[in-house]
């Protein structure tokens, strides 16, 4: 077992354990805290994978941009603990507590019949860098970012404009 092995064990442990942690508690907050730690786990696995622009979309864009607009949101409504929820268990619960681990057991098993054995080339390792990427958006797409980029720029006038008549 190699380094990379055990560094994708850990982490892939991590992002489940962080996931169903973050799913299963009731304070809103906590539950952001666990979806951040979840999204550096993904980023870690993401650099792993020889995706580095991915990893690093991740970091910036969710952990930065995606959380502090939930954490504002949660502290905006002032969410508080729901006192009234039922600790007895239905037929429902019961079936959907197996179905999930039916689920879970046919994910990993489909995971590790089809993944035996196979291996990464060397095109696709290449494929996910920062490098390949920005030669590929600014060579062979570069009047499809040079619009996408006035079309933000159109975007952020329109709403400078509407807010700027909304103050007057």
């Amino acid at each position: 077992m190699n380094t990379e092995t055990i560094i994708f064990l850990v982490f892939g442990t991590a992002a489940i354990v962080s996931a169903l942690l973050m799913v299963t508690r009731k304070n809103p907050i906590i539950s952001a805290i666990f979806l951040i730690l979840n999204f550096f786990t993904v980023a870690v696995i993401y650099l792993l994978l020889k995706a580095q622009f991915i990893a690093i979309i991740q970091v910036l864009v969710y952990m930065g941009a995606i959380m502090v607009l939930f954490l504002f949101l949660i502290m905006l409504l002032n969410l508080k603990e729901n006192k009234s929820l039922t600790r007895e268990y239905s037929y429902k619960k019961i079936t959907a507590t197996l179905v999930s681990i039916l689920l879970a057991l046919l994910l990993g098993t489909s995971f590790y019949l089809g993944f035996q054995g196979k291996q990464v080339s060397d095109v696709a390792e290449k494929m996910g860098t920062a490098e390949s990427l920005g030669r590929t958006l600014f060579t062979t797409y570069s009047f499809h970012v040079l619009a996408a980029g006035m079309l933000l720029l159109a975007a952020i006038v329109g709403a400078v404009m509407i807010a700027k008549k909304k103050f007057e």
